[in-house]
């Protein structure tokens, strides 16, 4: 197996770009970084690496680990 370095591309993030949505794989809640959570703490414009790791899905609780990237075309 070979064992390659980790590239650091800066500005080359997953979550980067206005169509980057997250969405919650029990119960299908979507964040939009466009939009944030104003209601949560969470700007318009934050991006889902600045979520705090401890932010829970507010309609079932789920953690941030139980989300998925989805890009809107």
């Amino acid at each position: 197996m070979l064992d390659l370095p980790e590239l650091d591309l800066p500005g080359l993030g997953l979550d980067e770009g206005p169509g980057a949505r997250w969405m919650c794989q029990v119960c299908g809640f979507v964040y939009d970084q466009a939009q944030g959570l104003p209601e949560e703490g969470i700007a318009p414009g934050t991006s889902w690496e600045a979520v705090p790791e401890d932010w829970a899905c507010p309609e079932c609780g789920m953690a941030k680990a139980d989300f998925a990237m989805e890009r809107l075309d």
